[in-house]
Order: C-alpha cells, then sequence, then structure tokens
C-alpha cells in the first residue's frame, strides 16, 4: 500500500465526514429554529387564554347591567337585547375558534364589533339618561365593566404583541425556509 493510496483513502474519510457533520449542524438548526416558533405559538396561546378569561368576565358582567337597565329602559328593549345577542354570539364565535386560523379570527372580530356597536349604543343611551347612571347598582356594573374591558384590551395588546413576535420569526431567513417543511402559516392579529 502505498502513500498516495492511503492519502486517497484519509480525503474520501474526511470528505464524508464534513458531509455529515455539515447534515448534523442543519438538521439541529432546523430543530432549534422549529423550537423556537413552537414556543411563539405557545406564547400566542397563552396571550389567547389570558383575553379569552377577560372576555368571560364581560360575558359575567353584561347581563346584570342589561338587567339593571330593563326596568327603566323598557322603551330601549331591542337595545338591551342586542347588548345580549351580539355577546352570545361573540361566545358562539369563540367557543368555535381554532387556534390560530384566520376565518375563526375574522369571525371572532366581526362578533367582538358587532358587541362594541351594541355597546356603544347602550352607552349612548345612559348619557341620554345621567339619572340612570347615579344609581349605585348601575353605577357598579358600569365601572365592572368598564376595568374589564380596560384589562381585555391590555390581554389583546398582549396576544397582538405575540402574534407579531411569532409572525416576525416565521418570515426571518432562513427560518421561513421551514414554514413549506412544517406547513407553518402566519398568525392573524385581532
Amino acid at each position: 500500500m502505498s502513500w498516495e493510496t492511503v492519502a486517497e483513502f484519509v480525503a474520501a474519510v474526511l470528505s464524508h465526514y464534513w458531509l455529515g457533520l455539515m447534515a448534523a449542524v442543519a438538521v439541529l438548526w432546523m430543530l432549534g429554529a422549529h423550537n423556537r416558533l413552537m414556543r411563539h405559538r405557545a406564547a400566542i396561546v397563552a396571550a389567547w387564554g389570558q383575553l379569552d378569561e377577560q372576555m368571560k368576565r364581560r360575558r359575567e358582567v353584561l347581563p346584570p347591567l342589561v338587567d339593571a337597565l330593563r326596568e327603566p329602559l323598557a322603551a330601549e328593549a331591542p337595545a338591551l337585547d342586542a347588548v345580549l345577542e351580539a355577546q352570545a354570539q361573540l361566545q358562539r364565535a369563540v367557543d368555535a375558534l381554532k387556534p390560530l386560523a384566520a376565518k375563526s379570527l375574522a369571525e371572532v372580530l366581526h362578533a367582538e364589533s358587532r358587541l362594541t356597536s351594541a355597546q356603544t349604543r347602550l352607552k349612548a343611551l345612559l348619557e341620554q339618561h345621567p339619572e340612570l347612571v347615579q344609581r349605585e347598582d348601575i353605577a357598579g356594573w358600569m365601572q365592572a365593566l368598564k376595568d374589564v374591558q380596560t384589562r381585555k384590551d391590555v390581554a389583546r395588546h398582549v396576544f397582538n404583541d405575540a402574534v407579531n413576535a411569532y409572525n416576525q420569526a416565521l418570515l426571518q431567513y432562513p427560518t421561513r425556509l421551514l414554514k413549506p417543511l412544517f406547513g407553518l402559516r402566519t398568525a392573524v392579529t385581532l
């Protein structure tokens, strides 16, 4: 056996060694990038949980407020019913929500918009009847609704921040190469 043959053998082994090492590094990077994206998705799910909790609290506050207003605003029953119906529609959309699904989130957004409109109408009615706001029971429910709305807005902001962080991570090169490999899609903000 000549030195040339040994050198050729060593060169062949080393070339395969480097290819194997490069493949291992690529696989390790891919696993790390995928795990980072999954942490972002978990943050989105956690933020949604906080937002959902605030929506549930609002659902607990709205019916007693509407009930307290039924008698003094009997002539405005359709507006009061609209608040409760919009709340029910929102709850149905939230219950049907599939995590990170754009269509489901669009339905939640539509229902949330409808509820916001109904609540705006309710606030306008209360502005027309300032004596109602002075009532202790109604004032308490209005304050509770305002507090829940503030917490919901903060939770929505946290959710949108989590979605934006995920989307940015997903669109960065070379991580975006994993998008078709794992069937990942960008998430939708609220």
